[in-house]
């Protein structure tokens, strides 16, 4: 295959959930301009509008869902919408999440239970409903967004976050599983893990501890935003044809 066509996404549709901002936002910006077209879920219209617009006038096409991903008749909804629009998914963007900082001991469970149900209950409910289109078809994408504290405990001195630290090596976990379960149904399944990107999410502990941060990497800086393209692109193009069940870790470092 000629180089450019390992990386080209042509006629492929992606839906992207949490698309309307921060990770996600890159990840439409990425597939789309790799040629795919896009749809992108979240909670907030506020966020979806300004970026389907941009997306738009960058030439790329797009819809968009105002959708909960805990929610299962949100997810037909949106699984609805996005073959009504384009006719078929070939590749799904697991994105949306939350997290809390707090102490375990001090923690209340509905905290730790809405973490969990946005960042692996929603990922569930999202394979689940895109992949019975995927495997009909018998050909798939998935990637599913977890964290490298999904790979490695939190510094003892810095926010506390055991529902999310729990909740993405749930992703890594689940990622390996369906891989397997659908990998001889044309189904890869990968995961990419990021370090600290300056996201909303991440904002208040970046504010709080970046040169801690930024000590504990390999390349003494936090990552930008635009370096995780690449990662988007390749685990949703060709060139990734035999690669399935994996975690890409994208952290300069800090989990080494």
């Amino acid at each position: 295959m000629p180089m450019p066509q390992l990386f080209d996404l042509s006629g492929q549709v992606a839906l992207i959930t949490g698309g309307g901002r921060g990770i996600g936002k890159v990840a439409a910006e990425a597939l789309g301009g790799a040629g795919a077209s896009v749809v992108i879920t979240g909670r907030r219209d506020e966020y979806l509008a300004p970026t389907e617009a941009e997306l738009t006038q960058q030439g790329i096409a797009c819809a968009r869902v105002v959708a909960d991903v805990t929610q299962p008749d949100d997810i037909s909804r949106t699984v609805a919408t996005a073959l009504d629009a384009f006719g078929r998914v070939d590749i799904l963007i697991n994105n949306a999440g939350q997290t809390w900082g707090q102490a375990t001991e001090e923690m209340p469970f509905e905290r730790w239970r809405q973490v969990i149900e946005v960042n692996l209950h929603g990922m569930f409910l999202m394979s689940q409903a895109v992949g019975r289109h995927m495997l009909e078809r018998g050909s798939g994408r998935i990637i599913n967004v977890a964290s490298v504290a999904g790979l490695v405990a939190g510094d003892p001195n810095g926010v506390h976050t055991i529902a999310y630290n729990t909740s993405k090596a749930g992703v890594i976990s689940f990622t390996r599983a369906l891989a397997m379960e659908w990998g001889r149904r044309g189904v890869n399944v990968n995961a990419i893990a990021p370090g600290w990107f300056p996201t909303r999410m991440a904002a208040a502990s970046i504010n709080a501890y970046r040169e801690r941060f930024e000590a504990r990497t390999a390349l003494g800086r936090l990552g930008d935003l635009e370096e995780l393209r690449g990662a988007f692109i390749f685990l949703s193009a060709p060139a990734s044809s035999y690669i399935t069940g994996q975690t890409l870790v994208v952290d300069g470092g800090i989990s080494i």
